[in-house]
Protein backbone atom coordinates (compact mmCIF):
# COMPACT_ATOMS: atom_id res chain seq x y z
CA UNK A 1 0.00 0.00 0.00
CA UNK A 2 1.40 3.46 -0.86
CA UNK A 3 2.55 5.43 2.16
CA UNK A 4 0.04 8.08 3.20
CA UNK A 5 1.97 11.14 4.30
CA UNK A 6 -1.04 13.06 5.64
CA UNK A 7 -0.76 14.31 9.20
CA UNK A 8 -3.26 12.35 11.30
CA UNK A 9 -4.36 15.42 13.27
CA UNK A 10 -3.65 19.10 13.44
CA UNK A 11 -1.81 19.27 16.76
CA UNK A 12 0.64 16.43 16.16
CA UNK A 13 4.15 17.53 17.06
CA UNK A 14 7.51 16.55 15.75
CA UNK A 15 6.70 16.23 12.04
CA UNK A 16 5.95 12.53 12.42
CA UNK A 17 8.90 11.83 14.72
CA UNK A 18 8.06 8.96 17.05
CA UNK A 19 9.96 10.62 19.86
CA UNK A 20 7.84 13.76 19.94
CA UNK A 21 5.83 13.05 23.09
CA UNK A 22 5.48 16.56 24.47
CA UNK A 23 2.09 16.97 22.72
CA UNK A 24 0.71 13.43 22.67
CA UNK A 25 -2.82 14.29 23.82
CA UNK A 26 -5.22 11.34 23.70
CA UNK A 27 -4.33 8.07 21.99
CA UNK A 28 -5.82 4.63 21.45
CA UNK A 29 -4.52 1.10 21.63
CA UNK A 30 -3.69 -0.32 18.21
CA UNK A 31 -5.27 -3.75 17.76
CA UNK A 32 -5.22 -6.11 14.78
CA UNK A 33 -8.91 -5.67 13.81
CA UNK A 34 -8.20 -1.99 13.16
CA UNK A 35 -4.94 -2.39 11.21
CA UNK A 36 -6.48 -1.95 7.79
CA UNK A 37 -8.41 1.20 8.70
CA UNK A 38 -5.33 2.82 10.19
CA UNK A 39 -3.24 1.94 7.14
CA UNK A 40 -5.79 3.19 4.64
CA UNK A 41 -7.39 6.13 6.46
CA UNK A 42 -4.87 7.39 9.05
CA UNK A 43 -7.70 8.39 11.42
CA UNK A 44 -7.13 11.34 13.71
CA UNK A 45 -5.73 10.32 17.08
CA UNK A 46 -2.86 11.69 19.10
CA UNK A 47 -0.78 8.53 19.37
CA UNK A 48 -0.88 4.73 19.35
CA UNK A 49 -0.03 2.25 22.06
CA UNK A 50 0.85 -1.36 21.27
CA UNK A 51 1.55 -4.36 23.45
CA UNK A 52 5.29 -4.94 23.38
CA UNK A 53 5.04 -8.72 23.25
CA UNK A 54 3.10 -8.67 19.97
CA UNK A 55 6.11 -7.22 18.13
CA UNK A 56 9.14 -8.86 19.73
CA UNK A 57 9.92 -10.85 16.58
CA UNK A 58 10.09 -7.61 14.56
CA UNK A 59 8.89 -9.40 11.44
CA UNK A 60 5.81 -10.20 9.41
CA UNK A 61 2.55 -8.36 8.95
CA UNK A 62 2.28 -6.93 12.48
CA UNK A 63 5.75 -5.43 12.24
CA UNK A 64 5.03 -4.04 8.77
CA UNK A 65 1.91 -2.31 10.10
CA UNK A 66 3.72 -0.83 13.08
CA UNK A 67 6.62 0.38 10.96
CA UNK A 68 4.20 2.03 8.54
CA UNK A 69 2.13 3.76 11.20
CA UNK A 70 5.00 5.00 13.34
CA UNK A 71 5.88 7.39 10.50
CA UNK A 72 2.67 9.29 11.23
CA UNK A 73 1.88 8.55 14.88
CA UNK A 74 3.98 8.62 18.03
CA UNK A 75 4.06 5.09 19.46
CA UNK A 76 4.10 3.81 23.03
CA UNK A 77 5.31 0.30 23.88
CA UNK A 78 3.26 -1.19 26.71
CA UNK A 79 4.70 -4.43 28.08
CA UNK A 80 2.80 -7.24 29.76
CA UNK A 81 5.44 -9.97 29.91
CA UNK A 82 8.39 -8.92 32.07
CA UNK A 83 6.75 -9.69 35.42
CA UNK A 84 9.03 -7.28 37.26
CA UNK A 85 7.89 -8.39 40.71
CA UNK A 86 8.60 -12.10 40.16
CA UNK A 87 10.91 -13.35 42.91
CA UNK A 88 11.87 -16.27 40.67
CA UNK A 89 11.66 -16.76 36.91
CA UNK A 90 12.45 -13.23 35.71
CA UNK A 91 13.74 -13.60 32.14
CA UNK A 92 16.78 -11.60 31.07
CA UNK A 93 16.33 -13.08 27.58
CA UNK A 94 12.89 -11.47 27.39
CA UNK A 95 14.37 -8.17 28.56
CA UNK A 96 16.98 -8.32 25.80
CA UNK A 97 14.24 -8.81 23.20
CA UNK A 98 12.39 -5.80 24.63
CA UNK A 99 15.59 -3.77 24.43
CA UNK A 100 16.06 -4.61 20.75
CA UNK A 101 12.44 -3.66 20.03
CA UNK A 102 12.81 -0.34 21.84
CA UNK A 103 15.90 0.42 19.79
CA UNK A 104 14.07 -0.38 16.57
CA UNK A 105 10.84 1.52 17.32
CA UNK A 106 12.23 4.52 19.23
CA UNK A 107 8.94 4.88 21.10
CA UNK A 108 7.75 8.04 22.79
CA UNK A 109 6.95 6.04 25.94
CA UNK A 110 7.81 2.61 27.35
CA UNK A 111 5.74 1.10 30.13
CA UNK A 112 5.23 -2.07 32.14
CA UNK A 113 3.10 -3.24 35.06
CA UNK A 114 3.52 -3.32 38.83
CA UNK A 115 2.97 -7.05 39.15
CA UNK A 116 4.62 -10.44 39.08
CA UNK A 117 3.98 -13.26 36.62
CA UNK A 118 6.54 -16.06 36.90
CA UNK A 119 7.88 -18.68 39.27
CA UNK A 120 10.98 -20.81 39.02
CA UNK A 121 9.62 -23.36 36.55
CA UNK A 122 7.32 -21.37 34.31
CA UNK A 123 5.56 -18.18 33.28
CA UNK A 124 1.97 -17.50 34.30
CA UNK A 125 1.37 -14.77 31.70
CA UNK A 126 -0.87 -12.73 33.96
CA UNK A 127 -0.62 -9.48 35.91
CA UNK A 128 -0.58 -11.01 39.39
CA UNK A 129 -0.94 -8.96 42.60
CA UNK A 130 2.09 -7.81 44.55
CA UNK A 131 2.43 -7.77 48.30
CA UNK A 132 2.71 -4.13 49.32
CA UNK A 133 5.66 -4.49 51.67
CA UNK A 134 9.34 -3.68 51.91
CA UNK A 135 10.57 -6.95 50.39
CA UNK A 136 8.45 -6.53 47.27
CA UNK A 137 9.42 -2.87 47.02
CA UNK A 138 13.13 -3.68 47.22
CA UNK A 139 12.75 -6.30 44.50
CA UNK A 140 10.76 -3.94 42.26
CA UNK A 141 13.36 -1.21 42.68
CA UNK A 142 16.13 -3.57 41.64
CA UNK A 143 14.20 -4.82 38.62
CA UNK A 144 13.13 -1.37 37.47
CA UNK A 145 16.73 -0.20 37.68
CA UNK A 146 17.83 -3.28 35.73
CA UNK A 147 15.30 -2.55 33.00
CA UNK A 148 16.09 1.15 32.83
CA UNK A 149 19.80 0.41 32.57
CA UNK A 150 19.14 -2.11 29.78
CA UNK A 151 16.89 0.28 27.86
CA UNK A 152 18.94 3.38 28.71
CA UNK A 153 15.80 5.34 29.48
CA UNK A 154 13.25 5.68 32.28
CA UNK A 155 10.08 3.64 32.03
CA UNK A 156 6.52 4.06 33.28
CA UNK A 157 5.03 1.56 35.74
CA UNK A 158 1.28 0.94 35.78
CA UNK A 159 -0.87 0.13 38.79
CA UNK A 160 -2.86 -3.06 38.16
CA UNK A 161 -6.34 -4.12 39.17
CA UNK A 162 -6.41 -6.78 41.87
CA UNK A 163 -8.97 -9.09 43.41
CA UNK A 164 -6.98 -9.93 46.56
CA UNK A 165 -4.67 -8.16 48.99
CA UNK A 166 -2.07 -9.64 51.34
CA UNK A 167 -2.16 -9.92 55.12
CA UNK A 168 1.33 -8.47 55.39
CA UNK A 169 0.73 -5.32 53.34
CA UNK A 170 2.60 -2.51 55.07
CA UNK A 171 1.63 0.42 52.86
CA UNK A 172 -1.03 1.58 50.47
CA UNK A 173 -0.67 1.05 46.75
CA UNK A 174 -0.14 4.80 46.26
CA UNK A 175 2.62 4.86 48.90
CA UNK A 176 4.25 1.85 47.23
CA UNK A 177 4.17 3.52 43.81
CA UNK A 178 5.43 6.84 45.13
CA UNK A 179 8.38 5.24 46.90
CA UNK A 180 9.22 3.16 43.83
CA UNK A 181 9.28 6.29 41.67
CA UNK A 182 11.34 8.19 44.24
CA UNK A 183 13.98 5.46 44.55
CA UNK A 184 14.34 4.55 40.87
CA UNK A 185 13.48 7.69 38.93
CA UNK A 186 10.84 5.81 36.95
CA UNK A 187 7.56 7.41 35.96
CA UNK A 188 4.06 6.22 36.74
CA UNK A 189 1.33 5.14 34.36
CA UNK A 190 -1.83 5.82 36.30
CA UNK A 191 -4.66 3.51 35.26
CA UNK A 192 -7.77 5.30 36.48
CA UNK A 193 -10.04 2.33 35.82
CA UNK A 194 -7.77 0.11 37.92
CA UNK A 195 -7.90 2.63 40.77
CA UNK A 196 -11.69 2.48 40.63
CA UNK A 197 -11.75 -1.33 40.40
CA UNK A 198 -9.51 -1.60 43.46
CA UNK A 199 -11.66 0.91 45.31
CA UNK A 200 -14.68 -1.29 44.68
CA UNK A 201 -12.91 -4.58 45.43
CA UNK A 202 -10.99 -3.54 48.55
CA UNK A 203 -12.79 -0.49 49.90
CA UNK A 204 -9.79 1.69 49.08
CA UNK A 205 -10.17 5.43 48.54
CA UNK A 206 -9.19 6.26 44.96
CA UNK A 207 -9.31 10.00 45.61
CA UNK A 208 -6.93 9.58 48.55
CA UNK A 209 -4.60 7.62 46.27
CA UNK A 210 -4.64 10.47 43.76
CA UNK A 211 -3.86 12.94 46.54
CA UNK A 212 -0.91 10.84 47.76
CA UNK A 213 0.54 10.62 44.26
CA UNK A 214 -0.07 14.33 43.71
CA UNK A 215 2.14 15.05 46.72
CA UNK A 216 4.96 13.19 44.97
CA UNK A 217 4.24 14.94 41.68
CA UNK A 218 4.56 18.29 43.44
CA UNK A 219 8.13 17.34 44.36
CA UNK A 220 8.97 15.62 41.06
CA UNK A 221 6.82 17.14 38.29
CA UNK A 222 6.10 14.79 35.42
CA UNK A 223 6.20 11.65 37.58
CA UNK A 224 2.74 10.68 36.32
CA UNK A 225 3.62 10.31 32.66
CA UNK A 226 0.53 8.63 31.26
CA UNK A 227 -3.07 7.80 32.14
CA UNK A 228 -5.10 4.80 31.03
CA UNK A 229 -8.88 4.66 30.75
CA UNK A 230 -10.86 1.47 30.11
CA UNK A 231 -14.09 -0.34 30.83
CA UNK A 232 -14.84 -2.89 33.54
CA UNK A 233 -17.37 -5.57 34.39
CA UNK A 234 -19.40 -5.58 37.61
CA UNK A 235 -20.18 -9.02 39.07
CA UNK A 236 -21.68 -9.99 42.44
CA UNK A 237 -18.29 -11.15 43.72
CA UNK A 238 -15.92 -8.53 42.28
CA UNK A 239 -15.44 -5.76 39.76
CA UNK A 240 -13.34 -7.11 36.91
CA UNK A 241 -11.02 -5.03 34.78
CA UNK A 242 -11.86 -6.64 31.42
CA UNK A 243 -11.14 -3.78 28.97
CA UNK A 244 -14.25 -4.71 27.04
CA UNK A 245 -16.67 -1.78 27.44
CA UNK A 246 -16.92 1.98 27.36
CA UNK A 247 -15.44 3.97 30.23
CA UNK A 248 -17.88 4.10 33.17
CA UNK A 249 -19.09 7.42 34.57
CA UNK A 250 -17.35 7.01 37.97
CA UNK A 251 -14.07 6.47 36.09
CA UNK A 252 -14.61 9.63 34.06
CA UNK A 253 -15.13 11.51 37.34
CA UNK A 254 -11.88 10.10 38.74
CA UNK A 255 -10.13 11.04 35.50
CA UNK A 256 -11.30 14.62 35.90
CA UNK A 257 -9.96 14.62 39.46
CA UNK A 258 -6.63 13.23 38.25
CA UNK A 259 -6.29 15.91 35.58
CA UNK A 260 -6.88 18.62 38.18
CA UNK A 261 -4.00 17.19 40.22
CA UNK A 262 -1.50 16.22 37.52
CA UNK A 263 -2.32 18.50 34.62
CA UNK A 264 -3.03 17.44 31.05
CA UNK A 265 -1.27 14.06 31.07
CA UNK A 266 -1.12 11.94 27.86
CA UNK A 267 -4.15 9.66 28.01
CA UNK A 268 -4.90 6.33 26.36
CA UNK A 269 -8.20 4.54 25.73
CA UNK A 270 -7.68 0.78 26.20
CA UNK A 271 -10.00 -1.83 24.69
CA UNK A 272 -8.74 -5.42 24.51
CA UNK A 273 -11.75 -7.75 24.58
CA UNK A 274 -14.89 -7.68 22.42
CA UNK A 275 -13.10 -5.05 20.35
CA UNK A 276 -15.66 -2.68 18.80
CA UNK A 277 -15.68 -0.76 15.54
CA UNK A 278 -12.90 1.80 15.39
CA UNK A 279 -15.43 4.63 15.51
CA UNK A 280 -16.52 3.55 19.00
CA UNK A 281 -12.93 3.58 20.22
CA UNK A 282 -12.27 6.99 18.69
CA UNK A 283 -15.50 8.26 20.23
CA UNK A 284 -14.19 7.37 23.70
CA UNK A 285 -10.94 9.12 22.83
CA UNK A 286 -12.90 12.23 21.87
CA UNK A 287 -14.58 12.25 25.29
CA UNK A 288 -11.16 12.08 26.95
CA UNK A 289 -9.92 14.85 24.69
CA UNK A 290 -12.76 17.09 25.84
CA UNK A 291 -11.82 16.48 29.48
CA UNK A 292 -8.18 17.12 28.66
CA UNK A 293 -8.94 20.36 26.87
CA UNK A 294 -10.84 21.59 29.92
CA UNK A 295 -7.78 21.41 32.16
CA UNK A 296 -5.03 22.26 29.66
CA UNK A 297 -2.84 25.00 31.06
CA UNK A 298 0.49 26.60 30.36
CA UNK A 299 1.94 23.40 31.79
CA UNK A 300 0.92 21.67 28.54
CA UNK A 301 1.15 17.92 28.35
CA UNK A 302 3.88 17.85 30.95
CA UNK A 303 3.31 14.28 31.99
CA UNK A 304 5.67 12.79 29.45
CA UNK A 305 7.91 15.73 28.68
CA UNK A 306 10.56 14.54 31.11
CA UNK A 307 10.45 11.01 29.73
CA UNK A 308 10.53 11.53 25.97
CA UNK A 309 14.25 11.74 25.22
CA UNK A 310 16.05 10.76 28.41
CA UNK A 311 19.73 11.20 29.01
CA UNK A 312 21.10 7.74 29.69
CA UNK A 313 22.68 9.03 32.89
CA UNK A 314 19.25 10.04 34.21
CA UNK A 315 17.55 6.82 33.19
CA UNK A 316 18.97 4.66 35.95
CA UNK A 317 20.44 4.76 39.40
CA UNK A 318 24.21 4.51 39.49
CA UNK A 319 25.43 0.95 40.24
CA UNK A 320 27.34 2.09 43.34
CA UNK A 321 24.60 4.28 44.77
CA UNK A 322 23.15 3.51 48.23
CA UNK A 323 19.77 2.82 46.61
CA UNK A 324 21.27 0.24 44.28
CA UNK A 325 23.28 -1.41 47.04
CA UNK A 326 20.20 -1.68 49.21
CA UNK A 327 18.37 -3.89 46.73
CA UNK A 328 21.20 -5.96 45.30
CA UNK A 329 21.15 -9.70 46.02
CA UNK A 330 18.63 -12.52 46.19
CA UNK A 331 14.90 -11.77 46.44
CA UNK A 332 13.28 -12.28 49.83
CA UNK A 333 12.72 -16.00 50.51
CA UNK A 334 9.27 -15.48 52.03
CA UNK A 335 8.17 -13.47 49.01
CA UNK A 336 9.35 -16.27 46.72
CA UNK A 337 7.54 -18.90 48.81
CA UNK A 338 4.28 -16.96 48.76
CA UNK A 339 4.44 -16.51 44.99
CA UNK A 340 5.22 -20.20 44.50
CA UNK A 341 2.24 -21.15 46.66
CA UNK A 342 -0.01 -18.68 44.81
CA UNK A 343 1.04 -20.22 41.49
CA UNK A 344 0.61 -23.77 42.78
CA UNK A 345 -3.03 -23.14 43.60
CA UNK A 346 -3.66 -21.86 40.08
CA UNK A 347 -2.58 -25.18 38.62
CA UNK A 348 -4.04 -27.42 41.33
CA UNK A 349 -7.23 -26.37 43.16
CA UNK A 350 -6.27 -28.74 45.97
CA UNK A 351 -3.45 -26.32 46.83
CA UNK A 352 -5.75 -23.30 47.03
CA UNK A 353 -5.84 -23.32 50.85
CA UNK A 354 -2.05 -23.02 51.01
CA UNK A 355 -2.08 -20.42 48.25
CA UNK A 356 -4.59 -18.15 49.99
CA UNK A 357 -3.05 -18.38 53.47
CA UNK A 358 -0.96 -15.19 52.99
CA UNK A 359 -3.94 -13.28 51.57
CA UNK A 360 -6.06 -10.81 53.50
CA UNK A 361 -9.38 -12.26 54.69
CA UNK A 362 -12.44 -11.48 52.59
CA UNK A 363 -15.92 -12.96 52.34
CA UNK A 364 -15.35 -13.66 48.64
CA UNK A 365 -11.68 -14.68 48.94
CA UNK A 366 -12.11 -18.18 47.49
CA UNK A 367 -14.03 -16.88 44.50
CA UNK A 368 -11.67 -13.97 43.93
CA UNK A 369 -8.59 -16.17 44.02
CA UNK A 370 -10.35 -18.48 41.55
CA UNK A 371 -10.60 -15.53 39.15
CA UNK A 372 -6.84 -15.78 38.65
CA UNK A 373 -7.14 -19.50 37.94
CA UNK A 374 -9.84 -18.67 35.42
CA UNK A 375 -7.59 -16.06 33.81
CA UNK A 376 -4.84 -18.65 33.39
CA UNK A 377 -7.19 -21.17 31.75
CA UNK A 378 -8.73 -18.48 29.56
CA UNK A 379 -5.29 -17.39 28.38
CA UNK A 380 -4.35 -20.96 27.45
CA UNK A 381 -7.61 -21.35 25.55
CA UNK A 382 -7.37 -18.01 23.73
CA UNK A 383 -3.74 -18.44 22.68
CA UNK A 384 -4.12 -22.04 21.51
CA UNK A 385 -7.35 -21.26 19.65
CA UNK A 386 -5.54 -18.49 17.75
CA UNK A 387 -2.68 -20.81 16.80
CA UNK A 388 -4.82 -23.90 16.10
CA UNK A 389 -8.16 -22.70 14.68
CA UNK A 390 -8.82 -25.81 12.56
CA UNK A 391 -8.26 -28.16 15.50
CA UNK A 392 -10.66 -26.02 17.54
CA UNK A 393 -13.26 -26.48 14.79
CA UNK A 394 -12.63 -30.20 14.51
CA UNK A 395 -13.12 -31.00 18.20
CA UNK A 396 -15.60 -28.27 19.17
CA UNK A 397 -15.10 -25.40 21.60
CA UNK A 398 -16.04 -27.26 24.79
CA UNK A 399 -13.59 -30.09 24.18
CA UNK A 400 -10.92 -27.67 22.93
CA UNK A 401 -11.22 -25.68 26.14
CA UNK A 402 -10.65 -28.85 28.17
CA UNK A 403 -7.79 -29.76 25.84
CA UNK A 404 -6.23 -26.34 26.44
CA UNK A 405 -6.33 -26.82 30.21
CA UNK A 406 -4.75 -30.25 29.95
CA UNK A 407 -2.01 -28.93 27.69
CA UNK A 408 -1.33 -25.90 29.89
CA UNK A 409 -0.86 -28.09 32.94
CA UNK A 410 1.36 -30.53 31.06
CA UNK A 411 3.38 -27.84 29.24
CA UNK A 412 3.24 -24.57 31.21
CA UNK A 413 4.38 -21.47 29.41
CA UNK A 414 8.12 -20.89 29.57
CA UNK A 415 8.14 -17.40 28.04
CA UNK A 416 6.64 -13.98 28.59
CA UNK A 417 5.96 -14.08 24.85
CA UNK A 418 2.72 -16.03 24.46
CA UNK A 419 3.34 -16.43 20.74
CA UNK A 420 5.70 -19.24 21.79
CA UNK A 421 3.08 -21.07 23.83
CA UNK A 422 1.73 -24.09 21.99
CA UNK A 423 5.06 -25.27 20.56
CA UNK A 424 4.57 -28.75 22.07
CA UNK A 425 0.91 -29.18 21.13
CA UNK A 426 1.51 -31.70 18.34
CA UNK A 427 3.58 -33.96 20.60
CA UNK A 428 1.01 -33.55 23.38
CA UNK A 429 -1.84 -34.63 21.09
CA UNK A 430 0.13 -37.63 19.84
CA UNK A 431 0.29 -38.96 23.41
CA UNK A 432 -3.05 -37.69 24.75
CA UNK A 433 -5.26 -40.77 25.30
CA UNK A 434 -8.56 -38.92 24.86
CA UNK A 435 -7.81 -38.25 21.17
CA UNK A 436 -6.24 -41.61 20.39
CA UNK A 437 -9.03 -42.28 17.87
CA UNK A 438 -8.14 -39.06 16.01
CA UNK A 439 -4.52 -39.66 14.98
CA UNK A 440 -4.64 -36.90 12.37
CA UNK A 441 -4.96 -34.21 15.07
CA UNK A 442 -1.24 -34.35 15.79
CA UNK A 443 -0.46 -33.85 12.10
CA UNK A 444 -2.89 -30.95 11.95
CA UNK A 445 -1.14 -29.38 14.93
CA UNK A 446 2.20 -29.72 13.15
CA UNK A 447 0.75 -27.94 10.11
CA UNK A 448 -0.95 -25.18 12.07
CA UNK A 449 2.12 -24.51 14.22
CA UNK A 450 4.21 -24.11 11.06
CA UNK A 451 1.65 -21.54 9.87
CA UNK A 452 1.74 -19.79 13.23
CA UNK A 453 5.53 -19.52 13.26
CA UNK A 454 5.61 -18.44 9.61
CA UNK A 455 3.55 -15.41 10.62
CA UNK A 456 6.36 -14.31 12.98
CA UNK A 457 9.34 -15.51 10.95
CA UNK A 458 12.08 -13.01 10.05
CA UNK A 459 11.55 -10.90 6.96
CA UNK A 460 13.92 -11.73 4.11
CA UNK A 461 13.91 -11.42 0.32
CA UNK A 462 12.90 -14.50 -1.65
CA UNK A 463 14.55 -15.76 -4.82
CA UNK A 464 13.09 -14.67 -8.15
CA UNK A 465 12.76 -16.38 -11.50
CA UNK A 466 15.09 -13.78 -12.99
CA UNK A 467 17.83 -14.63 -10.51
CA UNK A 468 17.55 -18.34 -11.28
CA UNK A 469 17.49 -17.73 -15.02
CA UNK A 470 20.72 -15.75 -14.76
CA UNK A 471 22.59 -18.79 -13.41
CA UNK A 472 24.63 -20.91 -15.79
CA UNK A 473 23.70 -24.63 -15.66
CA UNK A 474 26.76 -25.58 -13.61
CA UNK A 475 26.24 -22.66 -11.23
CA UNK A 476 22.60 -23.67 -10.78
CA UNK A 477 23.61 -27.24 -9.91
CA UNK A 478 26.08 -26.03 -7.28
CA UNK A 479 23.90 -23.28 -5.80
CA UNK A 480 22.71 -23.99 -2.23
CA UNK A 481 20.24 -21.16 -1.54
CA UNK A 482 18.51 -22.53 1.54
CA UNK A 483 14.86 -21.88 2.31
CA UNK A 484 13.21 -18.61 3.26
CA UNK A 485 12.95 -18.20 7.08
CA UNK A 486 9.15 -18.45 6.86
CA UNK A 487 9.27 -21.64 4.78
CA UNK A 488 8.69 -25.11 6.23
CA UNK A 489 8.23 -28.19 4.00
CA UNK A 490 6.12 -30.84 5.72
CA UNK A 491 5.63 -34.57 5.23
CA UNK A 492 2.54 -35.68 7.14
CA UNK A 493 1.28 -39.21 7.74
CA UNK A 494 -2.38 -38.32 7.18
CA UNK A 495 -4.45 -36.28 4.71
CA UNK A 496 -4.46 -33.16 6.85
CA UNK A 497 -3.39 -30.85 4.03
CA UNK A 498 -6.69 -31.47 2.24
CA UNK A 499 -8.53 -31.35 5.58
CA UNK A 500 -6.96 -27.98 6.36
CA UNK A 501 -7.95 -26.68 2.92
CA UNK A 502 -11.52 -27.86 3.47
CA UNK A 503 -11.75 -25.63 6.55
CA UNK A 504 -10.72 -22.46 4.70
CA UNK A 505 -13.27 -20.04 3.20
CA UNK A 506 -14.38 -21.46 -0.13
CA UNK A 507 -12.23 -24.50 0.59
CA UNK A 508 -11.92 -27.81 -1.21
CA UNK A 509 -14.11 -30.83 -0.44
CA UNK A 510 -13.29 -32.85 2.65
CA UNK A 511 -10.93 -35.78 1.98
CA UNK A 512 -12.61 -39.16 1.58
CA UNK A 513 -9.92 -40.94 3.58
CA UNK A 514 -7.52 -39.66 6.20
CA UNK A 515 -4.98 -42.49 6.08
CA UNK A 516 -3.06 -41.27 3.02
CA UNK A 517 0.16 -39.30 3.52
CA UNK A 518 0.22 -35.66 2.42
CA UNK A 519 2.91 -33.11 1.65
CA UNK A 520 2.98 -29.32 1.59
CA UNK A 521 5.11 -26.26 2.02
CA UNK A 522 4.18 -23.53 4.48
CA UNK A 523 5.48 -20.12 3.43
CA UNK A 524 4.69 -16.41 3.63
CA UNK A 525 4.92 -14.92 0.15
CA UNK A 526 3.02 -11.67 0.77
CA UNK A 527 2.63 -11.12 4.52
CA UNK A 528 0.04 -13.88 4.90
CA UNK A 529 1.24 -17.41 5.65
CA UNK A 530 0.00 -19.98 3.13
CA UNK A 531 -0.16 -23.74 2.65
CA UNK A 532 0.75 -25.11 -0.78
CA UNK A 533 0.15 -28.85 -1.40
CA UNK A 534 3.11 -30.68 -2.93
CA UNK A 535 3.78 -34.04 -4.54
CA UNK A 536 6.12 -36.26 -2.54
CA UNK A 537 9.02 -35.64 -4.93
CA UNK A 538 8.73 -31.88 -4.53
CA UNK A 539 8.83 -32.26 -0.76
CA UNK A 540 11.95 -34.43 -1.07
CA UNK A 541 13.70 -31.69 -3.04
CA UNK A 542 12.74 -28.93 -0.61
CA UNK A 543 13.90 -31.07 2.31
CA UNK A 544 17.36 -31.21 0.72
CA UNK A 545 17.42 -27.42 0.32
CA UNK A 546 16.20 -27.00 3.89
CA UNK A 547 19.16 -29.06 5.10
CA UNK A 548 21.67 -26.95 3.17
CA UNK A 549 21.91 -29.01 0.00
CA UNK A 550 22.40 -27.75 -3.55
CA UNK A 551 19.84 -27.48 -6.32
CA UNK A 552 21.59 -30.41 -7.99
CA UNK A 553 21.21 -32.63 -4.93
CA UNK A 554 17.61 -31.48 -4.49
CA UNK A 555 16.69 -32.43 -8.04
CA UNK A 556 18.43 -35.79 -7.63
CA UNK A 557 16.24 -36.47 -4.59
CA UNK A 558 13.13 -35.45 -6.51
CA UNK A 559 13.85 -37.69 -9.50
CA UNK A 560 14.75 -40.57 -7.18
CA UNK A 561 11.23 -40.24 -5.75
CA UNK A 562 9.49 -39.76 -9.11
CA UNK A 563 10.99 -40.31 -12.56
CA UNK A 564 8.32 -37.99 -13.99
CA UNK A 565 9.02 -35.12 -11.60
CA UNK A 566 7.93 -31.81 -13.17
CA UNK A 567 11.02 -29.74 -12.43
CA UNK A 568 9.91 -26.55 -14.19
CA UNK A 569 6.40 -26.62 -12.73
CA UNK A 570 7.54 -27.30 -9.16
CA UNK A 571 10.33 -24.75 -9.33
CA UNK A 572 7.74 -22.15 -10.32
CA UNK A 573 5.54 -23.35 -7.46
CA UNK A 574 8.39 -22.78 -4.99
CA UNK A 575 9.05 -19.32 -6.37
CA UNK A 576 5.36 -18.37 -6.22
CA UNK A 577 5.28 -19.43 -2.57
CA UNK A 578 8.41 -17.43 -1.77
CA UNK A 579 10.00 -20.63 -0.49
CA UNK A 580 13.56 -20.14 -1.75
CA UNK A 581 15.93 -17.80 -0.01
CA UNK A 582 17.49 -15.02 -2.10
CA UNK A 583 21.08 -16.24 -1.96
CA UNK A 584 22.30 -13.24 -3.95
CA UNK A 585 21.03 -10.92 -1.22
CA UNK A 586 22.90 -12.97 1.39
CA UNK A 587 26.12 -12.59 -0.57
Amino acid sequence: MPHDSRQPHADKAGGGSPAGSACLGVGVGLRAPHYRQFLEQRPATGWLEVHTENYLDRAGWDWHVLQSLRRDYPVSLHGVGLGLGSARGFSTEHLQRVRELVRAVEPALVSEHLCWGAVQAHQLNDLLPLALDGAALDLLCARVQQVQEALQRPILLENVSTYVRFRGDAMSEAEFMAELARRTGCGLLLDINNLYVNQCNHGEDALAALAALAALAAIAPGTVGEIHLAGHLVTPQAVIDHHGATVAEPVWALYQAALRRFGAVPTLIEWDTDIPALGVLLGEAEKARAHLAGVATAQGLAGSANLAKPDAREACVAPDSPQRQAVRGEPDATLAQHQQAFAGGLFDPAQALLATAPLAPHAQLEHRYALYRGNLSATWHKVLAAAYPVIAQLVGDEFFEALSKAYGRAHPSDSGDLNRFGAHFAAFLADFPHVADLPYLSDMATLEWALHRAHYAPDAPAATAQALAALAPDAFEQCAPGLHPACTPLALATSVVALWQAHQPGGAPFPQHMAAASYCVVARPRWKATVTPLPAASYAALAVLRDGGTFGAALDAAFDADDDFDMAGQLQCWLDAGAINDWMHDE
